[in-house]
């Protein structure tokens, strides 16, 4: 497996990068893990405007979302005619919010289902393409699923937007690289059950005995990624780093 981030600022596009988004590759297959804004312009620019063969949505927070909007435009207006539907698993109510916010963009049909095939997402394991996926529900305010890949003997999870909870250590376990979000920062009053620290994506990654960690949907605006980066590196003794647009990693 390979990934390449497209986009890991959390919450709203940074100075340096969109939202989250997340591209994975097997045998020459492609999975976007979440659509977040801005991320169509880096998915032109590392991969391709048309590489994805699916996507998966983690929840319908619009900072994972919402280039998803302008996807339709991409794939129902192209030149070339309308492309097939792209499979697209996500939460339930995945198609009713897209839809909602392709009509605020003023499209002239705001239904998506010529543009994508929906699958609800359910905790439990099955195949999208060469790739075997488990997901399950994190710790947020939404439904929300954090996702492990396995391809190859080789495993990659993510931990998608939450706070602690008993899934993220099941789904991280053993994984040979952990994407785990750190967006609130230690030592400071955070709000419960929303996101995770530095500290508490360190702590998870050992707990969950995974080879590497990258950190990512951290806030620019908002926060210090040092101070992120040093309370993950006390709780975490493995390699460390926080995530940039484009950067790939052969899992």
């Amino acid at each position: 497996m390979r990934l390449t981030i497209l986009g890991c600022a959390g919450s709203f596009p940074g100075p340096e990068s969109p939202c989250s988004a997340y591209l994975v590759e097997a045998e020459g297959f492609r999975l976007l893990i979440d659509f977040g804004s801005g991320s169509l312009s880096t998915l032109q620019r590392y991969v391709g405007l048309h590489a994805p063969d699916a996507i998966l949505l983690t929840h319908l927070h619009c900072d994972h979302i919402l280039d998803a909007v302008s996807y339709v435009v991409v794939r129902r207006y192209a030149p070339d005619g309308p492309y097939p539907p792209l499979p697209v698993y996500a939460p339930a109510g995945a198609p009713d919010r897209l839809a909602a916010a392709s009509d605020a963009y003023g499209q002239e049909d705001s239904t998506v289902e010529d543009v994508y095939q929906f699958y609800a997402l359910e905790p439990g394991t099955f195949p999208i393409g060469p790739l075997t996926v488990t997901v399950d529900r994190m710790n947020h305010p939404v439904e929300t699923y954090g996702v492990r890949l396995e391809h190859g003997g080789r495993v990659l999870c993510y931990s998608a937007d939450t706070a602690p909870c008993d899934a993220l250590l099941r789904l991280s376990q053993g994984a040979d690289l952990f994407l785990c979000e750190a967006s609130y920062l230690d030592g400071v009053e955070n709000p419960p059950d929303l996101h995770l620290t530095g500290r508490e994506a360190g702590e998870a990654a050992t707990k969950a005995g995974v080879g590497r960690l990258l950190l990512t949907h951290l806030v620019p605006a908002w926060g210090s990624e040092a101070h992120t980066l040093e309370s993950a590196a006390a709780a975490y003794a493995g390699p460390l780093e926080v995530v940039r647009p484009g950067a790939c990693y052969d899992v």
